[in-house]
């Protein structure tokens, strides 16, 4: 059902944890299905140097995720805006139809992240 890439992102989360002192920290529920994802970031000279994240939901949300942090590190605020939803579907080797809202999420998460840092 899950490509390897998802389960290998499910089985061993990146960045997966809670962040100290996190410059930013957004938390986006799904409310369709209850899935809960809260993304942290440490930013300096507007590159995001750290990044952790927790995902309260399914297989997909967890993949998706940890997916999403691995294209956040190391890179600056404007490109973090430039990632795509089909990106993270790309990276967790697709989802099947009733699992896309975990890469909505992901990116949502994103999203409100971004809005936080223009603060």
């Amino acid at each position: 059902m899950y490509a390897a890439a998802l389960l290998d992102h499910f089985q061993h989360p990146r960045n997966s944890g809670l962040m100290d002192a996190p410059d930013v920290s957004v938390q986006s529920e799904n409310p369709a299905c209850g899935d809960v994802m809260k993304l942290m970031l440490q930013v300096s000279a507007e590159k995001i140097i750290a990044v952790k994240y927790q995902v309260r939901g399914c297989v997909a949300a967890i993949a998706c995720g940890s997916a999403l942090t691995e294209f956040l590190l190391g890179k600056s605020v404007d490109e973090a805006a430039a990632i795509r939803r089909e990106q993270v579907l790309e990276a967790v080797g697709g989802l099947p139809n009733e699992s896309m809202h975990a890469s909505h999420l992901a990116i949502d998460c994103l999203k409100l992240a971004l809005r936080q840092l223009k603060k």
